[in-house]
């Protein structure tokens, strides 16, 4: 089966721990977590979904259950702009109507942390991949997660330039297309009440 992962690995951990006959059973994770060229959300370093539980997240990428990363560097390219927003809200059906109206009230947060035009869509994204993956480019890297300092605790260590060695154990999301990204989900949701 694949797993995604949209918030903290807590409950992936425990269980690969508990019951590490599991990690046979699952044939990738997709999580959105983490970045490396854009920093962290919850601390210079880390991003929420890994800062809140590091350990979990370490047992996550020692499993050996192929991962792929929808970090930070990639949701933060997938912003919420006004004529999306208005685009959601024209798709003529009460889903549209919805979803604008929870963008616009969410994305206030995100403007004005960070002076963009709109908010980034995180979680859609591991969506949006195992639909369409061609909507993203990455790499095969090592990641590692810092457990212990006290600076960059939660921090996914991610050598993108393959200079330590280690064994590749993620495909790494780097960017992602973001017109096609809303196109994916203007298409979906149109087919809905």
């Amino acid at each position: 089966m694949t797993l995604c992962a949209l918030g903290p690995l807590t409950n992936l951990g425990m269980a690969f721990v508990k019951g590490p006959d599991i990690v046979g059973r699952v044939k990738e994770i997709v999580l959105m977590g983490g970045g490396l060229f854009e920093g962290g959300n919850i601390t210079p370093a880390a991003e929420f979904n890994i800062y809140v539980d590091p350990e979990a997240a370490d047992v996550v990428f020692h499993s050996g259950v192929p991962i792929t990363m929808v970090p930070l560097d990639v949701t933060h390219t997938m912003l919420t702009t006004k004529p999306r927003i208005a685009k959601f809200r024209a798709l003529g059906n009460k889903t549209g109507v919805a979803t604008a109206e929870m963008l616009e009230f969410f994305e206030r947060f995100d403007e004005q942390k960070y002076g963009w035009e709109g908010g980034p869509l995180h979680d859609p994204c591991v969506i949006a991949y195992l639909l369409k993956p061609s909507l993203f480019k990455g790499r095969h890297v090592n990641v590692a997660i810092e457990t212990h300092s006290e600076l960059t605790r939660g921090m996914t260590v991610v050598d993108y330039w393959g200079v330590t060695g280690r064994a590749k154990n993620c495909n790494y999301l780097r960017s992602g297309d973001s017109d096609g990204f809303y196109n994916l989900l203007f298409e979906r949701l149109a087919t809905l009440a």
